[in-house]
């Protein structure tokens, strides 16, 4: 299921306040540190989010922030990576969840499709609907079973994520 979400709602500020005392530093990702997030998604997710990483960090500006506690990567979120507008993907790790981390990349990573000009996002193949409810307003888009993922191609057991 895709969910849209008004960049210009005033969920947005609210969300900016809720986290501004998160503990961690948020920032665009820097294309030297591709081989480094690579890794660090690989380990914590699956090969096809290494994939839309890389996409998302090839463009200018690159469209990946990461969260970062004592020097380490805790989390990423990117946009524009599977197609334009769509927020995703985006994880913390599992030691961290529950911190707010993820609250704040989701906001910092809209503010900055906002301020490429996006009036809307897009977050596709949401498995957390009442996450992005409760914290933008994200609702359901109607559909017909398509998306964008329809026949993506899969690896098969035995060969890897």
């Amino acid at each position: 299921m895709d969910l849209l979400v008004n960049l210009y709602s005033r969920r947005m500020a609210a969300l900016a306040q809720r986290v501004a005392g998160v503990d961690a530093t948020i920032r665009v990702a820097l294309p030297p540190e591709l081989h480094i997030l690579q890794d660090w998604v690989r380990e914590n997710f699956s090969e096809y989010w290494v994939s839309e990483l890389t996409a998302a960090l090839a463009h200018q500006p690159p469209g990946c922030l990461v969260a970062i506690v004592s020097g380490e990567v805790v989390g990423f979120a990117c946009y524009d990576a599977t197609a334009r507008g769509f927020f995703g993907p985006t994880g913390v790790a599992e030691s961290q969840r529950g911190r707010g981390i993820g609250l704040a990349l989701l906001y910092h990573t809209l503010a900055a499709m906002k301020a490429r000009g996006y009036a809307y996002a897009v977050i596709g193949g949401v498995g957390p609907v009442e996450f992005y409810a409760n914290a933008v307003g994200a609702v359901p888009i109607e559909s017909d079973g398509e998306d964008i993922y329809q026949g993506l191609l899969r690896v098969r057991p035995g060969q890897g994520q």
